[in-house]
């Protein structure tokens, strides 16, 4: 490499995919819109890679959609496409599923949830 005078470290530390989760969950159930059926088609900067279009009536594809929205989504995203009826409905799986910083963020600020 031009220019580079030592070895390459893989140790530089990347942003945490955690960074700003709390400014990104909205503040309550109420504010979820998203489609109770149907099919979800998401943005290329939320699905850069596998599905981009998920059956919200799959178990299987919500969780995987609820997830990613989790992980990547921006607050208008996670209103736009998360169902607040599945969400609960799925809670129980989700919370196995995700950082357990991530479920202590969500249902604080959703006590619905946690019930």
């Amino acid at each position: 490499m031009v220019g580079h005078t030592g070895p390459v470290s893989t140790t530089e530390a990347l942003p945490s995919r955690l960074h700003g989760v709390a400014d990104r969950i909205p503040t309550s159930l109420d504010d979820l819109k998203g489609p109770e059926r149907g099919r979800v088609t998401l943005p290329t900067r939320l699905a850069w890679s596998g599905l981009s279009e998920f059956d919200v009536d799959d178990s299987g594809q919500r969780l995987t959609l609820y997830r990613t929205l989790m992980d990547c989504g921006q607050r208008e995203d996670i209103v736009r496409y998360v169902n607040p009826a599945l969400l609960r409905q799925d809670w129980s799986r989700i919370r196995k599923l995700t950082a357990h910083r991530v479920i202590r963020l969500w249902e604080s600020r959703m006590p619905g949830l946690a019930a």
